[in-house]
């Protein structure tokens, strides 16, 4: 019993220092100046919109009319988006948004199960809606045609071609058009969102009969505001509302009725590994739409991986990762500072993944988190700063904003930034930030010195890894610790050239060019841009086994026969004189004078050496008859 109430204290101890999140009308509070939302606000916005809406299978886009008539007898239908899962055949979705989530659940719980498949029947916002029983009649038309509202997005989910982007990007009028263009039109747009959010909203709702506050919340690049097209969905599926918004008034006297739970006697990441075992199986077996399920227990976090194919989506589910939870409040908080953070992300992204710095894939290359490390901290150091510090941020803390994880990982820093009073003064266009961070990162010394986003500076390297980057939150980690000492050398040559690159098409865009010059040729941002049927330039001191390449020294020209020669096919001299062997061969051209110089003088030493290798391997006659 002693032992017991140790524990219940300890667990009360620590659930008091854990991460709680202000109310929702604290963070409408806290809405800074210029009325953007903070990021609670942000992701309360979307769980209460996500809750409201339903998604439902049609045959295509041509069915919305039906489908509205039909669902609005549930409630009032604020907005419709259409998209397209692409698999053998495109198959049409449409996303319904009601006006209030009662609403929603109305029209979800009107639906029946599937008698034609022999499965388990689940309630969830996934639907399709199927023809009408022959002979039946069809619903009445509740919305005159002229009053349909019309859809939000057709085909809202597809990934705009690379070509048609390319093309887009080259009718700019200047470079820091191009780049805003490139974030707009690569950016995950609403309807990614609200899909991401439907997603965890379904896992939620699964296992909420057990678990009543159970939150799986969305975090890294679907909410941060630096997710593009396309991307993952990562979830952390927390039990006990820990990053959930602190909801009513504390009572005046705790309850003496407390609920029995079922005692973990084994450590907390075995735990972690079992309960995750198990959500996988639950996942696999009943969730509509949940396929290839992947389990990854022994990773650093454990992380089941799935694909949605209702919402050809790919997702990592979490359980113990709060600081990744927190790093993407973070960047949401840096983006929204300036406006010109995010577009300079996207478009230095778009350039490292042209230059095969960056790959989908893990590996020893840089990823797109460590390149976004890197465009905050030269964001930091300017002369004239545009982000603040994370030190800064942690010092302008209040109580309200003390956060630490159930590792003891302290996540607290200030979450209102007009409390730390930081204004940038900084007037740099995008096109003059873009070339300043190449200029710094071709001169940065990534071998001793180590990047730091707390400080806003570089400090002394604590290991001998090829690149390191502080972890912002566990500082004692290096988020580049991947990162091999090829693909580090490679960073810095491709920023040195890109430098040069850039450089040059500043000074071009000042001359005056006609519009078809533009739409004819690259320019711009474009040339950054190495086009993907081009071999990758990789250091020659890493990538190749010789130091010099025959093709680098001499022209290849193709042997012409003479007219007066007649050719033989087929037809060899058994016995070729002199003068035949010079008729068909050609003259060497070099393409420079000194490595035609280069290329005799190796030509005498090698006849001076071969001449003094016969001459002491030929027996004299002295030695003949020393011999005998």
């Amino acid at each position: 019993m002693n032992c017991l109430m140790r524990r219940s204290q300890n667990l009360l101890l620590w659930r008091n220092s854990c991460v709680k999140h202000r109310s929702t009308d604290a963070a409408s509070a806290n809405r800074n100046a210029a009325g953007k939302l903070s990021y609670e606000e942000f992701i309360g916005h979307q769980q209460k919109q996500a809750q409201r809406s339903i998604i439902v299978q049609v045959s295509s886009e041509k069915s919305y009319p039906e489908l509205y008539n039909y669902c609005s007898r549930f409630g009032s239908i604020l907005g419709a988006h259409h998209y397209c899962v692409r698999q053998d055949e495109a198959l049409h979705y449409v996303l319904l948004e009601y006006s209030t989530s009662g609403e929603a659940a109305a029209a979800i719980d009107s639906g029946v199960s599937n008698g034609d498949l022999c499965g388990v029947p689940v309630r969830s916002p996934f639907l399709w809606f199927r023809a009408p029983p022959a002979g039946s009649k069809r619903s009445p038309n509740l919305a005159p045609s002229g009053t349909l509202p019309a859809l939000n997005a057709i085909d809202g989910g597809r990934v705009m071609e690379s070509s048609q982007l390319l093309a887009l990007v080259r009718g700019a009028q200047s470079i820091d058009e191009q780049v805003l263009l490139l974030h707009k039109h690569t950016r995950l747009n609403d309807l990614g969102i609200r899909l991401r959010f439907l997603a965890a909203l379904q896992v939620q709702q699964a296992i909420s009969g057990m678990f009543p506050t159970a939150q799986a919340q969305p975090f890294g690049s679907s909410v941060n505001g630096f997710g593009k097209m396309g991307c993952d969905l990562d979830l952390i599926l927390r039990f006990n509302d820990d990053t959930g918004s602190q909801k009513g008034l504390a009572v005046s006297e705790p309850s003496r009725l407390v609920f029995h739970t079922k005692e973990n006697l084994s450590n907390g990441r075995s735990q972690t590994q079992r309960h995750m075992e198990c959500f996988g199986d639950m996942l696999h077996l009943f969730l509509p739409g949940v396929c290839h399920v992947r389990r990854i227990l022994q990773a650093r976090v454990p992380i089941i991986k799935y694909h949605h194919e209702h919402l050809d989506l790919e997702v990592d589910l979490s359980m113990s990762n709060l600081t990744g939870f927190y790093m993407s409040e973070l960047l949401y908080m840096f983006g929204e500072v300036d406006p010109r953070v995010r577009p300079l992300t996207f478009s230095i992204r778009r350039w490292a993944q042209s230059c095969g710095l960056t790959n989908p894939s893990p590996g020893r290359w840089i990823s797109n988190f460590s390149l976004t490390c890197l465009v905050m901290f030269f964001l930091q150091q300017l002369r004239q700063p545009i982000l603040p510090t994370i030190g800064a941020l942690a010092k302008a803390a209040e109580p309200g904003d003390s956060r630490v994880t159930e590792d003891g990982i302290n996540c607290t820093f200030a979450r209102d930034m007009d409390r730390l009073g930081f204004r940038s003064r900084n007037q740099s266009s995008l096109s003059e930030l873009l070339l300043q961070f190449f200029e710094f990162y071709s001169q940065f010394d990534f071998h001793n010195r180590a990047i730091s986003l707390n400080e806003g500076r570089a400090l002394s390297k604590p290991d001998h890894s090829a690149m390191y980057i502080v972890n912002p939150l566990e500082q004692l980690l290096n988020v580049s610790k991947n990162v091999s000492m090829e693909e580090c050398e490679r960073l810095r040559i491709e920023v040195r050239n890109a430098a040069w690159v850039l450089e040059s098409e500043v000074e071009n865009v000042a001359l005056p060019v006609s519009e078809g010059e533009r739409q004819e040729h690259s320019w711009g941002l474009l040339n950054l841009f190495k086009h993907p049927e081009k071999p990758l330039i990789r250091p020659n001191m890493f990538f190749k086994p010789r130091m010099v390449e025959v093709s680098d020294l001499f022209e290849q020209k193709e042997l012409t026969p003479s007219p007066s020669t007649p050719q033989t096919p087929n037809v060899r001299s058994s016995t070729p004189t002199s003068n035949s062997t010079a008729s068909t061969s050609s003259p060497i051209t070099y393409k420079s004078v000194s490595v035609r110089q280069q290329v005799q003088g190796i030509k005498t030493a090698t006849r001076t050496e071969l001449k003094q290798i016969r001459g002491s391997s030929t027996p004299t006659k002295n030695s003949r008859r020393s011999s005998r």
